[in-house]
């Protein structure tokens, strides 16, 4: 189909315009960042937004956690089978354990003046 010729972005675009014609109240979007450059994902969190301020409730699962914080109101982060976070992203984005698993915890390497400290192949295997 002319659906197969598509890039990513363009798969996920037409993913959404497919939603779109039954009139939703609600979208579910599964990994809609997973393969597609970083201008197409821009793209899409912009689409995503103009469907919330249209009043489109959307429920997103994906493991981009840096671009879905950019783009939600709200957010639950699962680990390990359990819920162990949820509220805005910006209280998200503060929570110790996210910050370790998800997002990384620069800041907290930026604060105490100390550099991430990274070793050779060779010094971790004669370790």
């Amino acid at each position: 189909s002319g659906a197969a010729k598509l890039s990513g972005g363009e798969r996920r675009r037409l993913e959404i315009a497919r939603c779109l014609v039954s009139d939703p109240e609600i979208i579910m979007l599964d990994e809609p960042f997973a393969g597609i450059d970083p201008v197409t994902v821009q793209g899409i969190q912009q689409v995503i937004r103009e469907l919330r301020e249209q009043g489109i409730a959307i429920l997103i699962t994906d493991h981009a956690a840096r671009e879905i914080l950019q783009t939600v109101d709200r957010c639950y982060v699962i680990s390990e089978g359990r819920v162990l976070i949820d509220g805005p992203p910006a209280e998200i984005k503060k929570h110790p354990e996210v910050k370790k698993k998800y997002l990384g915890d620069l800041d907290a390497a930026e604060g105490s003046g100390d550099r991430p400290r990274y070793r050779r192949r060779n010094d971790i295997d004669a370790a």
